[in-house]
């Protein structure tokens, strides 16, 4: 054995993560850790098992969640939470996978790196994963007396029924699952509502000792921290660990040689009528790289664009409304395609798969157009080379990659390295080789491992579910003798008082923490430079590895209020209906061979102090350098050079709007926290308006009423657009914002110049001061779903109460949102989230649950937090942490085209630098009393503040009981 501990399995420099990579195994336990040197300042580390499931009843998941609930080294009830309370974190989460388990961890502060990894180590290995843990995470029976109803509660419970509540989610699940009947990939691992009751303790303590070991254990570290401290950490964590078989491997499906059809029914509101379905094709190994590069090509070939051949002929076959299916799944150990359509009528059915086959059929024999295989070659290497993963960090990207091979034993290097199969595939293509045409046939056509899935509504799926789940309860309540039943309630009553008691605060000192003494004082600037062309232009020199990120603001101040609701169908009429020079097709091919990308959408924001509202319609897009003259002869091509056929205009617009539908039928289920955000911010400011009207709840009822309009008037809607259009194309007032390198930043002023001057001099219509009024809505909403949870909102505008902006608050609210809510709502609650945040420059307060279990008990935790606060002291440490994880929200990690982005919206909200740094500095010497002053404005808020509801029976119920304003939503 050496001095680490470790032994250098193998040792690769790749350009692609611009570092060297090293795997090593440890001597004692034969863990794997894959070490990744680089520059990347977002450190990040991540410890993941193979966690094979043998059922449904969500054991993996509740693990997931139980073990960051206290360790043998740190005590405390949630250690996760204290560290989301005062840590630097850029990420701090961890995954269930239908095989693995991920817990990764980044931050861009060393101190805080080291801090973090120390927790979640001795987290993984050294849980306290007692019953009253699971109970609280995974399920228990909720007795509040002997004779009162009964119910079950957990967190991961509730998080599961919101998840089957979406016909989305439940679709994706059953596709997968269809196609791998004889392994554990037919389970849902993150556990079946129905079945995760049938969870004991012993097989919740057992999953955790089979497979949470370091032999089972893969490491990851990503980063500019030192390799040397990354061994000998994970040395030290391991030592009195020896090496031990476990039996996690993840088998193969076995080739099935006959496609199978399977039916399964959703959960539907009272005449819903359309079926959603899939058809799934089980792919080769993920550990095959070529195949799968070559499959991320295909994917976009067939459905990556509007034009793209298999998503267009189910959009224009008007047999359904949406496309749906996950398309290429690679994090599985073998790769699948699904492929299908939602909205469609039962008696359609069999038409869908008929089109799907004979599309691929014709594509096939006919061959692809160069144009489309030019334009998936484009976008995928573009992708690869850019690796921008947003606000995920790289290194977890990176780690997530790595595990698609490494988990089963294969390359962790090869998914990383990348460039020698690209240009190999590349070399294929040129010489000429089908290599599409062939894949369609060996993995499509002639794959009978396949199947079919449909969704069917079933209006009395809800109901007959919650029958079912009271009837299993009821069941328990009444075979329980009047001792059982009283041991019942006490233990009902012991588990709230331990989810209750504070930790102690020798535990709480267990946790390792940062000082004030740790974090900068000052803001970090974004370099910004400005120009009058005349026009205003921003540019932002950063590193963006020659890639040019681009946005055209055009203003909507003269846009008349009855043409809002037309913005986001006129921004996705500029990409995707075509031009007088090429159809929607071309264009799509077009922009994905010379692009990174083109898009538009409406921008809105609050100035701050004024309260005004800004409104853009924004055109993005972003280029390698050499590229950025096609980049813009796009933009001005959509812009200036609109289609004129109506009759493909009218086609389109209907296609579109009905996508728009089905997406926000689904999101507005899925995600209903934004959406019953979203709805409260509408009735504050004026930007919340906008945002509701053209994406909101609001703006679902319009996109219903404009699919009415195309069907009786069309002629006055593409009129409507028409108008639309002539008042926002024009060059008065426009702003240009550029993020590059300085050559970069030169070529684009060339070309926006150009640009600019071909746009209309003058804007037509008058200035109307379009969104400056908030929108008028009922005091208390409650809007009516199939599903088995809520979404529980309640908001105020704390400005118009007279509070003027302090630091202070993104200290308190951040306190509130980790530590009383969480507690109140998802601890003892049981919902899985909960959440509350003030609109900085418009004052907007809002407080909002995800998959809640509940309505009138958690509005009554808002309504609380003014008592809490009052009666709350923080102590040195408390403060210390709480302003620690404000400052960490401040100065959360960006990428440089988002460092662009930024910059921007400070500059047109008018939020200075000197303002910024009015509020580190506030933030920074935060005291007990601004905690006590800010229950005030609480107590005022929860008397004054508007209620939005979305969710099922408990929802209705409370709409009902309360005499709110209640509509069904789908």
């Amino acid at each position: 054995m050496n001095n680490t501990g470790f032994t250098l399995v193998t040792e690769q420099h790749l350009h692609e993560v611009d570092g060297t990579a090293r795997l090593w195994r440890h001597d004692a336990t034969g863990a794997q850790l894959l070490s990744i040197n680089n520059t990347d300042e977002n450190k990040c580390f991540g410890v993941s098992f193979r966690t094979p499931p043998t059922d449904s009843t969500g054991v993996a998941h509740i693990l997931e969640h139980s073990v960051l609930c206290g360790s043998d080294k740190y005590p405390v009830k949630e250690p996760f939470v204290e560290l989301l309370k005062g840590s630097l974190q850029t990420f701090l989460n961890a995954f269930t996978f239908p095989d693995k388990t991920c817990y990764p961890v980044a931050s861009c502060n060393l101190r805080d790196f080291y801090n973090l990894i120390d927790v979640y180590i001795d987290a993984v290995f050294h849980p306290r994963i007692s019953e009253d843990i699971l109970k609280q995470e995974g399920w228990h029976v909720d007795a509040p007396s002997a004779d009162s109803p009964w119910s079950y509660k957990g967190v991961v419970y509730n998080e599961m029924k919101g998840v089957y509540s979406s016909p989305d989610s439940v679709l994706s699940e059953q596709s997968q699952q269809a196609l791998f009947p004889d392994t554990l990939y037919s389970l849902d691992s993150g556990g079946n509502p129905e079945r995760i009751p049938d969870l004991t303790y012993e097989a919740f303590f057992d999953f955790h000792s089979n497979y949470y070991h370091p032999s089972n254990a893969r490491f990851f570290f990503w980063g500019d921290d030192p390799e040397a401290e990354r061994l000998r950490l994970v040395n030290k964590a391991l030592q009195g660990y020896t090496a031990r078989p476990v039996d996690s491997t993840v088998p193969l499906q076995k080739r099935l040689d006959t496609p199978r059809q399977i039916e399964v029914p959703y959960a539907a509101s009272e005449g819903e009528k359309r079926a959603l379905l899939t058809v799934n094709w089980l792919l080769g190994e993920r550990g095959e790289v070529n195949q799968a590069l070559l499959m991320e090509m295909l994917e976009h070939i067939l459905e990556g664009l509007p034009g793209s051949p298999l998503r267009k002929a189910l959009i224009a076959s008007g047999l359904g409304e949406d496309t749906t299916g996950c398309g290429l799944e690679t994090d599985l150990r073998q790769m699948y395609y699904s492929t299908g359509l939602k909205g469609v009528a039962p008696k359609d059915v069999p038409q869908v798969e008929i089109l799907i086959f004979e599309t691929l059929a014709q594509l096939a024999e006919e061959g692809i157009p160069k144009a489309a295989v030019e334009a998936a070659v484009n976008t995928v290497e573009f992708a690869y080379r850019e690796n921008n993963s947003g606000r995920f960090p790289r290194g977890l990207s990176a780690m997530i990659q790595s595990l698609s091979t490494w988990l089963y034993d294969g390359d962790p290097l090869a998914p990383l390295a990348w460039e020698a199969p690209l240009e190999a595939l590349k070399a294929r293509i040129d010489a000429g080789e089908p290599v599409f045409e062939q894949a369609i046939k060996d993995w499509f056509l002639n794959n009978q491992h396949r199947a079919t899935v449909i969704l069917l509504p079933d209006t009395e799926l809800g109901k007959t579910r919650d029958e079912a789940e009271k009837a299993r309860v009821d069941a328990i309540q009444a075979a329980a003798t009047p001792d059982e039943r009283a041991v019942m309630v006490a233990e009902t009553l012991r588990l709230e008082e331990v989810q209750s008691a504070p930790d102690s605060p020798e535990a709480l000192a267990s946790i390792p923490a940062l000082g004030l003494e740790d974090l900068p004082r000052q803001n970090a600037s974004i370099p910004r430079s400005i120009v009058e062309l005349p026009e205003v232009a921003l540019s932002h020199e950063l590193p963006t590895q020659g890639i040019a990120y681009t946005t055209l603001l055009l203003p909507l101040s003269n846009v008349p209020d009855h043409l809002v609701p037309l913005l986001p169908l006129l921004s996705r009429c500029l990409t995707e209906t075509g031009t007088a020079r090429r159809d929607f097709t071309e264009l799509g091919a077009l922009m994905a061979a010379k692009t990174g990308g083109v898009g538009a959408d409406p921008v809105m924001g609050t100035v701050r102090e004024s309260r005004e509202t800004l409104s853009f319609l924004g055109i993005s897009g972003k280029a390698v350098y050499d590229k950025l003259p096609d980049l813009f002869g796009i933009m001005h091509e959509i812009l200036l050079e609109p289609l004129k056929d109506t009759q493909i205009i009218e086609e389109r617009l209907g296609q579109m709007l009905l996508e728009a539908k089905a997406r926000l039928e689904n999101a507005l289920q899925a995600a209903g926290h934004a959406a019953v955000s979203a709805r409260l911010r509408a009735r504050f400011t004026g930007a919340g308006a906008l945002a509701e009207r053209t994406s909101g709840l609001s703006y679902l009822e319009s996109v219903r009423s404009m699919l009415q309009r195309l069907e009786k008037e069309p002629q006055s809607l593409l009129a409507d657009l028409e108008e639309l259009r002539s008042r926002i194309v024009a060059r008065p007032g426009a702003i240009f914002d550029c993020t590059a390198e300085a050559s970069g930043l030169a070529m684009a002023e060339t070309q926006i110049r150009q640009l600019l001057q071909a746009l209309p001099p003058v804007r037509p219509g008058a200035a109307s001061g379009i969104g400056a009024a908030p929108m008028s809505l009922p005091a208390a909403e409650a809007f009516i779903a199939p599903a088995q949870i809520n979404y529980v909102g309640k908001a105020a505008n704390i400005y118009d109460q007279g509070y003027v902006y302090h630091g202070s608050a993104s200290v308190i609210l951040r306190y509130l949102r980790m530590g009383y809510l969480w507690e109140r709502v998802r601890v003892r609650g049981g919902a899985y989230g909960a959440f509350c945040s003030l609109d900085r420059l418009g004052g907007t307060l809002v407080c909002a649950s995800y998959r809640d279990p509940n309505v009138d008990a958690t509005l009554e935790a808002f309504d609380g937090m003014a008592d809490f606060l009052r009666g709350f002291k923080p102590d040195k440490a408390q403060l210390t942490q709480a302003i620690v994880g404000a400052i960490g929200d401040l100065d959360s990690y960006l990428l440089p085209d988002a460092k662009g982005a930024q910059s921007l919206n400070r500059w047109l909200s008018n939020d200075t630098d000197a303002a910024r740094g009015i509020m580190r500095e506030e933030i920074l010497t935060t005291t007990e009393k601004h905690f006590s002053d800010f229950a005030e404005v609480l107590a005022e808020a929860s008397k004054t503040g508007d209620i939005c509801v979305l969710g099922g029976p408990k929802a209705e119920a409370a709409a009902k009981e309360h005499g709110w304003q209640s509509s069904k939503l789908v």
